[in-house]
């Protein structure tokens, strides 16, 4: 059975530091591939604040292009909004059942994941595999037996850094590959 790392967000936009993490969990795990699940609407984040969903998920595709263990995932547009990973992973195990599919998250999300939809049967359910974040610390979750913790790179980079620089004018030249860059150009998004 073939083991995928489901790597969810909002990629709004992708950048380095997703890539590194994803590059690092399909090489240097016992995951198989990835998947980045782009969220068309996390629950926790504001609708507005989201670029076009499908925007998105092609910036995920430009910057992905050639990587065989990684891929995009769209599963999240056809479901209910907002979108709650338990849903998702019931949905996506119906779906392939021939695929054991693992949570793919920050430490920064691992410490509030309690607050989740479901979060007793996630943890009791699936494995989930956890990068850290500076200035998070999941505490006992670190112990939990469907936990791995990695030494994954720790990237300070994120999309809200990248849509301020492109709104101030200011290059994201080796912050986002250049086909993603070139998108958001053609497109206008974050101005």
């Amino acid at each position: 059975m073939r083991k995928v790392g489901l790597f969810f967000g909002s990629f709004n936009p992708i950048h380095i530091g997703h890539l590194i993490i994803a590059n690092y969990m399909a090489n240097y795990t016992s995951l198989d591939e990835v998947w980045f699940v782009v969220s068309p609407q996390n629950p926790f984040k504001e609708k507005k604040s989201l670029g076009n969903m499908y925007d998105r998920l092609e910036m995920v595709n430009l910057a992905i292009e050639g990587a065989e263990n990684l891929q995009a995932s769209d599963i999240e547009f056809n479901l209910p909004q907002p979108s709650y990973t338990i849903d998702t992973l019931i949905h996506l195990a119906e779906k392939h059942p021939n695929k054991e599919f693992i949570l793919i998250m920050g430490e920064d999300n691992l410490q509030g994941i309690l607050k989740w939809k479901n979060a007793d049967i996630l943890l009791r359910d699936y494995k989930i595999i956890v990068y850290p974040r500076p200035g998070y610390d999941a505490g006992d979750l670190k112990d939990h037996p469907s936990i791995t913790m990695t030494d994954t790179p720790v990237m300070e980079l994120s999309s809200t850094f990248l849509r301020q620089a492109i709104k101030e004018g200011k290059s994201v030249k080796f912050y986002t590959p250049d086909a993603v860059i070139d998108f958001i150009d053609k497109k206008g998004l974050y101005l």
